[in-house]
């Protein structure tokens, strides 16, 4: 299990651009948080990059996560990585117990979150972006709004950081990814 491995594996089903995207950004984000709690680096970022990739083929509540769980449990993915995933999604009940658990739920629905707020700006930079500016978008319920902001909220408690500071780490892991995610500005 590499990352390389888990991008070819994410390619095999999820063919959408937005989707693949997606998956990089929550994985620059776990990447990012690895760092900061001195953990694997690259078992984080696979957990990120795999945590919506069987989305695309299974896309209600009675198959995602639990299709690609089983994937992922045949290919010899480890349980706590699995679990991970499978606790992202509220609706399945499966506890966060994990550091990494908590952290793919506060980074999952923030990262799409923060990159709408780029994609509105003039420039399209995800380099102009700060806190403030996520915040305020946050409270305009017209704005992303499919966005969960509630699981956000619980997601940033889960994880007992502060939430100005949980967004300008998300910020700063997008930035590593500007190029991939289309968001280094016009």
């Amino acid at each position: 299990m590499n990352y390389s491995q888990a991008y070819e594996l994410l390619c095999q089903y999820t063919k959408t651009e937005s989707l693949r995207k997606h998956a990089l950004a929550v994985s620059a984000a776990m990447r990012h948080y690895a760092r900061i709690f001195n953990q694997d680096e690259e078992y984080w970022a696979v957990t990120g990059l795999l945590h919506d990739f069987d989305y695309e083929m299974y896309p209600d509540e009675e198959n995602h996560p639990y299709r690609g769980n089983e994937i992922l449990a045949n290919l010899g993915y480890p349980e706590e990585m699995r679990a991970a995933i499978m606790g992202h999604a509220s609706y399945t009940g499966v506890m966060r117990e994990s550091l990494l658990a908590k952290t793919l739920f506060a980074v999952d629905e923030l990262s799409g979150f923060v990159i709408a707020v780029a994609l509105v700006r003039p420039s399209k930079s995800i380099f102009e972006v700060e806190p403030r500016s996520v915040r305020k978008k946050f409270k305009d319920k017209a704005f992303a709004a499919k966005v969960n902001r509630e699981e956000i909220r619980q997601g940033i408690a889960e994880l007992g950081v502060d939430e100005t500071e949980h967004i300008q780490r998300v910020i700063e892991a997008l930035k590593s990814v500007a190029d991939e995610l289309g968001l280094t500005g016009q």
